[in-house]
């Protein structure tokens, strides 16, 4: 499915607000309302949509520690990539994980309670053996810019 103007102001809307009405999403995209609807069923038929979710205030449920880590592996075999993603991918407090070129092989993101159980997890890594070779934790002190969405007009204008 080769995707239109249309098709990218429609996903571009429905990111900054899942929860709007097909009528109002219609009338943001210069549509009618039935020819809007089946777009936005196939999108989210070929896939373009992967869910609809909710943003969580986190700080409204309490205070949370995030953590960037940096992650080595002793080895790079496909063996090896595949033991370590197997085992983090079991930690729910892992946020993000991400294969980088550079110094390092892993930028993964942790939200945990605090310290103690960021502490915990990475010691349960190192010592499940998994080829971790070395890491390094940056705490985040502030995010005064987080985003939710991506930039769909400016990767692909309209």
């Amino acid at each position: 499915m080769k995707l239109d103007r249309i098709d990218i102001k429609i996903l571009h809307e429905l990111q900054k607000n899942g929860r709007i009405t097909n009528v109002e999403l219609a009338e943001l995209v210069s549509l009618s309302p039935s020819p809007c609807l089946i777009r936005v069923k196939k999108l989210q038929a070929e896939g373009y949509i992967d869910g609809y979710s909710a943003q969580i205030n986190m700080t409204k449920l309490g205070q949370t520690l995030t953590v960037f880590t940096e992650v080595t592996l002793k080895n790079h075999r496909q063996i090896d990539f595949a033991r370590f993603l197997t085992a983090v991918d079991k930690i729910e407090q892992l946020i993000e994980c991400h294969l980088v070129s550079g110094g390092y092989d892993y930028m993964m993101k942790f939200v945990t309670a605090g310290i103690a159980e960021y502490q915990a997890i990475m010691e349960r890594l190192t010592d499940m053996d998994i080829g971790i070779d070395k890491y390094f934790s940056y705490v985040v002190l502030k995010s005064p810019i987080v985003r939710s969405h991506m930039p769909l007009t400016s990767l692909f204008p309209l």
